[in-house]
């Protein structure tokens, strides 16, 4: 089995604040790490580098496993999420009924099927965890499902992940339970009076400072942030808010991120979601809810317009990955989408250099899908430190045109579509797709697409083999819902 040193290349974190890393191999067992800035150990047995983040400034250090060592660069400074973060979210597993016991067994999961040693990092609670606000600090406190929050942080933090949280600057989260503001001083929130059209509004008084700082405090590392519409004032007060709590916890908003105001999300934001929800429909979806998108709708249809405001720190996020097996509380089933489909969906993601978060029983992946999502060289594209987002250079067949949401306009796809992404050693990546659910069909591209002439070397990342030397172009047969993820090289 080959080394690969799965860990990001370049990790941004604010100068004295707490440091915590797991350095991601897969292959070999023994590893070391040489080079680390003053204030930083590393713990062979754990595979975790912790202390303080030093003064501003990049520091390099190496990671060495088997036959392989890689550079990694820490970033001290303002910026997070210096690539897409992965891992694992509650929403689409279990919907409000998330727990405590749910949320240890899932962060167990990540480590005993090795999505851990893949680089995937995070463990995240979603909407449900919100109990009354404390007296005293006024902060919001967990319900009976959350009896212990430090405890659950600092279990998720001994196997080596981070964790994440969830919240809303309305007074009513979407799952009815206590929000970010209210109505009078001390937060109270009257459920059964404001639920329904109470829901989606902001309280007269907001309590985003006491709750970073309850947020930091317990030891969480992400923030879910999920109201609609999206508003500048409203990220801005948290965006600070969890600046000044002392522990680097990255900003993600959710959902339908207005395009107008693209410069703000990625100045204020980690990640921020561009689409409604999504479900495990390919195409189409009969007798949809409001609230239901396809993989085309998220992946395809606008996602190339947000291309020159993403990159390390701010990325566009066309929402969860629906790989796998999925519940929303109701009782788990595996996901309507075929594998060649679900292989679909994990290629643009990467293409898009999209957040890659799971919301299946990890316990229940098949050994098909966690191949996939194990894959290096498809990770490698995902974590590409040079955070280039992938556009769309060639399309043809039908095409589609939809839109949702206040009946505005969004975006188009065709049968077969082509996109194309820059890394950081001057190759490219590009993904072939057939999104013709019928018919099987040529699907290609010319060297001068990607602005490259002579001869270029071809790899299939999934196939992890190399299809040799070729000049000019590329063209294969694909069948209906069906990819092709090459890397470009050039001589």
């Amino acid at each position: 089995m080959a080394v690969h040193i799965n860990c990001p290349a370049r990790i941004g974190a604010r100068p004295g604040n707490p440091f915590h890393q797991y350095i991601a191999v897969t292959g070999a067992s023994d590893l070391n790490v040489a080079g680390l800035p003053e204030g930083l150990t590393f713990d062979p047995a754990t595979r975790l580098v912790t202390g303080t983040t030093p003064p501003r400034g990049t520091y390099e250090f190496t990671v060495a496993a088997g036959d392989a060592s890689k550079s990694v660069y820490l970033v001290a400074g303002e910026q997070l999420a210096l690539t897409p973060p992965l891992g694992w979210s509650s929403w689409n597993y279990c919907g409000r009924d998330v727990s405590d016991a749910k949320v240890r067994a899932m962060a167990k999961a990540m480590v005993d099927v090795g999505l851990i040693d893949s680089g995937y990092a995070y463990v995240n609670i979603d909407d449900g965890w919100q109990g009354e606000r404390c007296p005293a600090t006024r902060a919001l406190q967990p319900n009976e499902k959350f009896p212990d929050m430090p405890g659950l942080c600092r279990y998720v933090h001994s196997l080596g992940l981070k964790t994440g949280i969830y919240s809303t600057p309305w007074k009513i989260s979407y799952a009815g339970f206590v929000g970010g503001s209210a109505d009078t001083p001390d937060g109270h929130v009257d459920l059964e009076k404001d639920c329904g059209a109470g829901k989606a509004k902001h309280g007269v008084y907001s309590f985003h400072d006491e709750d970073a700082r309850q947020f930091a405090e317990w030891g969480f590392d992400y923030l879910k942030y999920d109201w609609n519409p999206i508003d500048v004032e409203h990220t801005r007060l948290m965006s600070e808010a969890l600046r000044a709590s002392g522990r680097d916890i990255v900003f993600s908003l959710s959902n339908s991120a207005p395009f107008e105001q693209a410069c703000e999300w990625a100045r204020l934001s980690n990640v921020w979601r561009t689409t409604g929800d999504i479900t495990d429909s390919f195409k189409s979806i009969e007798n949809a809810k409001k609230w239901e998108h396809s993989i085309l709708q998220c992946g395809f249809m606008t996602q190339d317009r947000w291309a020159p405001y993403v990159g390390p720190g701010h990325w566009a996020d066309p929402d969860m990955l629906v790989v796998g097996n999925i519940g929303l509380g109701g009782g788990l089933r595996e996901s309507r989408l075929s594998l060649n489909e679900q292989k679909v969906h994990l290629t643009q993601w990467t293409l898009v250099a999209s957040p890659m978060l799971l919301g299946c029983d990890i316990n229940l992946l098949t050994d098909e899908v966690l191949a996939m999502l194990t894959n290096p060289e498809m990770l490698a594209v995902n974590q590409d430190v040079l955070g280039d987002q992938g556009r769309r250079i060639r399309a043809a067949g039908r095409l589609t045109r939809e839109s949702w949401g206040d009946d505005r306009f969004h975006g188009e796809y065709h049968d077969t579509e082509i996109w194309c992404r820059r890394l950081v050693d001057s190759s490219h990546a590009v993904a072939l797709h057939n999104l013709d659910a019928s018919t099987r069909r040529e699907v290609g591209f010319a060297l001068a697409d990607l602005g490259l002439t002579g001869k270029v070397r071809l790899r299939d990342v999934w196939a992890q083999k190399d299809l040799g030397d070729y000049c000019g172009g590329f063209a294969a047969e694909l069948d209906p819902h069906d990819c092709l993820l090459l890397r470009v090289k050039v001589g």
